[in-house]
């Protein structure tokens, strides 16, 4: 099978570059965390909540990633 080009082009900014380097260094898996998220978007697949009030010009959307760099704890209520 070809490799399939991607339905959307995404440019990341340096802004953006720097702070993912940046977080990398905290957080070691940040990079395959998004990953799933960037291969929706170029697949045309839209995910997060759209942000209103941004501007007519702009859709926006955010979307929260799990961090598996960090380990919640669960606590368990025995009464």
């Amino acid at each position: 099978m070809p490799h399939e080009q991607p339905l959307v082009l995404i440019d990341l900014t340096a802004e953006y570059k720097q702070n993912l380097r940046d977080l990398s260094k905290r957080f070691r898996n940040i990079r395959s965390d998004i990953q799933p998220i960037i291969e929706q978007l170029q697949q045309g697949n839209i995910v997060g909540d759209r942000i209103t009030g941004i501007g007519e010009e702009y859709i926006v959307y955010k979307v929260r990633v799990r961090n598996s760099s960090i380990q919640k704890v669960r606590v368990l209520d025995t009464d």
